[in-house]
C-alpha cells in the first residue's frame, strides 16, 4: 500500500474531490460538483477525474461502491482516510490564511 500523504499539501482538484465525495457520487456529478464548489475556477475534464480518482482509490482516500445492477456509471464515496487527509488540508489552509492576516494586519 503506498505511504499515507495526508500531511502533503493537496490539490485544488484533489480537495474538491474529496469534499465532493462526503456523499457518494458518479464521475459526471464530481465534475459538476467541483465546478460548483470553486465557482467556477476549477473545471475538470473527464481524463483529470478519472486519473485523480484512480490515484485516490489507490491511497485508500476514496472507494467505489458496489454498483447497480448493469449500469456503468460507478459511484465512489470518501474513506476514513479520505476524511483525515481532508481535514488535514482544511488545517494547513487555516493556517496560511491566519499566518497572512497576522502579518499583513487583516489586509
Amino acid at each position: 500500500m503506498p505511504a499515507d500523504k495526508s500531511n502533503a499539501a493537496l490539490t485544488e482538484a484533489v480537495y474538491y474531490i474529496l469534499l465532493s465525495l462526503h456523499q457518494p457520487m458518479h464521475g459526471y456529478g464530481i465534475m459538476q460538483n467541483v465546478e460548483q464548489l470553486s465557482g467556477g475556477r476549477v473545471v475538470l475534464a473527464a481524463g483529470t477525474l478519472y486519473g485523480a480518482i484512480n490515484n485516490l482509490v489507490e491511497r485508500g482516500w476514496i472507494a467505489a461502491l458496489p454498483g447497480e445492477g448493469n449500469s456503468r456509471k460507478k459511484e465512489y464515496e470518501i474513506t476514513d482516510r479520505g476524511r483525515k487527509a481532508a481535514r488535514a488540508e482544511v488545517e494547513r489552509l487555516k493556517e496560511l490564511v491566519d499566518n497572512g492576516s497576522r502579518i499583513m494586519g487583516g489586509r
